[in-house]
């Protein structure tokens, strides 16, 4: 006779589908043409083709308003769904804004006119979800952000072709210098690029905390200056130069930002303490202004005081996931969210596989870069990471030290508390008891008791 397996699943009820959204369009927009489909009792014509104009988009609507929709869904295509969505919110339509996988069609043909059709149907018996978008201000705010990680990257190639330049001369300064663009290497190579040859006078521009003296810097730099590869330094020195000024004007921008997003309340007895002043070296493209003091007036907490996060990487995760934790029912909903909860798969009873899901999501990138950089540290979640990473490997011990970061930032933002340290042997101390609470359990059952070992004593003769 067959072992019946226990039911661990709760069954809910299935009901019949109904209309959810009875005045509900949907949108299938394009490079050069949106359809658009509504109810079929509302025109003599429910689907219609837009141009992507302005002035067509507000046609789009007017059209909306007289087939008297309320709510609009549409599919995210690249950027073209912005300025639709945009103008239509402003209009006072509810506008979802769905993931391209839950639009899946069945299997036959695929034309513009029926995914517009497929995208309203499901709308109207409310098969969709709205992906999550924060307001405006921390839109405008994420938009400038991520311009400025984009204003990074390509400074970045041009530090690659300096010192691409550098090594065709053979002018081994990477060898003496950890960073050329640090002070020190930004002096020898504007000097070389002015036109000064001599590797002893180069030298004697190193800043007095660099590591090499000034002999071994000397023999790094008798190279062979051709006029071919000197020019190709100087242009890489003038974008580098370029791209640097853009990046002092986007956080010029940031910070106008920032004075534009209320601030949080910060009163009460129970209030978090602002950041304290620290004597740290500071990070790499760091901004140039207070980010720190601007992310406390706007979180009224500081996620600093997080052992991993620093100004940037709190910068990155709150212009992607807002101010606003009510959007996400409970911290489970939130890791999920982020792709930091296992994404199981479930067949015949067994796991198949639990990985995270693949995402993009910017905040769950920052979060992985913390979890990286708090492994060397001598904290609760620096203990937490390496002992993870002894039992599953580096991979999985970031995704956890992740997910742990995010649970913390949550509760911060949620209920305003500030984040104390419990120390690196918190979690190696919570293991062990638990540990021993299951011993305990175990010989329980065998009716037996678990006593500890009594200290042995040495006694000197």
């Amino acid at each position: 006779m067959p072992k019946q397996r226990s039911q661990s699943t709760p069954i809910k009820p299935v009901d019949v589908l109904s209309q959810m959204n009875p005045d509900a369009a949907g949108l299938d927009i394009g490079a050069e043409e949106i359809y658009v489909c509504v109810p079929a009792d509302r025109d003599e014509q429910s689907v219609r083709a837009f141009g992507t104009f302005t002035r067509d988009l507000h046609n789009l609507a007017n059209w909306l308003g007289a087939c008297e929709v309320k709510t609009v869904a549409m599919e995210s295509t690249g950027v073209y769904w912005i300025p639709v969505y945009e103008i239509l919110e402003s209009r006072g339509f509810e506008v979802y804004l769905v993931n391209a996988r839950h639009l899946k069609n069945v299997p036959g043909r695929k034309t513009d006119v029926l995914d517009c059709q497929w995208i309203q149907q499901l709308h109207t018996y409310g098969l969709l979800r709205a992906s999550f978008r924060p307001p405006e201000e921390m839109c405008a705010l994420r938009a400038l952000i991520r311009h400025r990680a984009t204003l990074i990257r390509c400074r970045s190639s041009h530090i690659q072709h300096m010192q691409k330049a550098l090594q065709q001369m053979n002018v081994q300064l990477t060898q003496v210098i950890s960073d050329i663009t640090g002070q020190t290497g930004m002096r020898i190579i504007r000097a070389i690029v002015a036109g000064e040859r001599n590797p002893h006078v180069l030298a004697r521009m190193r800043d007095r905390r660099c590591a090499k003296s000034e002999d071994d810097i000397a023999a790094a730099l008798e190279g062979n200056y051709k006029s071919e590869h000197l020019f190709v330094l100087k242009q890489a020195v003038n974008q580098y130069d370029f791209y640097d000024h853009q990046i002092q004007e986007c956080d010029a921008e940031i910070e106008k930002a920032y004075a534009n997003l209320p601030p949080a309340d910060q009163s009460g007895e129970n209030a978090p303490t602002p950041p304290k002043r620290t004597q740290r070296k500071p990070r790499k493209n760091q901004a140039h202004f207070d980010l720190t003091s601007e992310l406390y007036r706007a979180t009224g907490v500081d996620l600093t005081s997080i052992d991993g996060i620093d100004a940037l990487t709190a910068q990155t995760v709150i212009s992607e996931i807002g101010l606003d934790m009510s959007k996400w029912p409970t911290v489970k909903h939130f890791a999920s969210w982020l792709g930091l909860a296992p994404h199981n798969k479930k067949s015949g009873g067994k796991i198949l596989s639990s990985r995270t899901k693949k995402t993009q999501n910017r905040a769950n990138t920052a979060l992985r870069i913390a979890a990286q950089s708090v492994g060397r540290s001598h904290s609760a979640l620096g203990g937490f990471y390496r002992r993870m990473k002894a039992r599953h490997g580096a991979a999985q011990a970031t995704v956890a030290t992740a997910h742990k970061l995010a649970r913390i930032i949550y509760h911060m933002l949620k209920n305003r508390c500030n984040y104390v340290d419990p120390g690196e042997t918190y979690y190696e101390q919570q293991y062990q008891e638990r540990v021993i609470r299951n011993l305990k359990r175990k010989a329980a059952s065998f009716g037996l008791q678990l006593a500890p070992i009594p200290a042995v004593q040495n006694h000197v003769s």
